[in-house]
């Protein structure tokens, strides 16, 4: 054998790669106006990049998932967190506060304090109160009855 034939043998082969199973075969389909408009509106809720894959899966029946994002529910538990976080703080400044009145005042002076805070404290009571009676409201909206009544059989 010759050196050149053995060099020319080892080589890689130019160009791509060769597909186990390639798409040989093309349909087309043609739509109206409002076909298509129903077919984009499909397409995009789908979140499929390619056009075909959707149609192939449509075609096959293989399951297609929509994902829709609520914006107005993501930005109500975006609230809902950063009121939480919020709620926490006001504990660990109420016990600063309560530690602070009983090192500070007088016995007559600290219970007259003491008294007030426990007002404002039952007001946050009934706001945390309304808080989760409109997270039940929402959630009901959002997912239907069925996750509503699971929520008011737990209590």
């Amino acid at each position: 054998m010759k050196r050149g034939d053995n060099d020319a043998a080892q080589r890689a082969k130019p160009g791509r790669y060769k597909k186990s199973n390639p798409a040989k075969f093309r349909c087309y389909i043609r739509f109206n106006e409002i076909e298509y408009a129903a077919f984009l509106a499909r397409f995009d809720e789908s979140g499929m990049k390619v056009k075909a894959h959707f149609i192939i899966a449509c075609i096959f029946r293989k399951p297609i998932r929509v994902i829709k994002l609520d914006k107005a529910a993501m930005d109500y538990y975006m609230r809902l967190t950063t009121f939480y976080s919020q709620f926490r703080a006001i504990g660990g400044n109420y016990n600063q506060v309560v530690k602070a009145i009983h090192s500070t005042f007088s016995e007559k002076k600290a219970l007259a304090y003491l008294a007030k805070l426990e007002k404002i404290t039952f007001e946050l009571v009934i706001l945390n109160q309304q808080i989760m009676d409109l997270t039940q409201e929402f959630e009901a909206k959002l997912y239907g009855s069925e996750l509503a009544e699971s929520t008011t059989d737990d209590k």
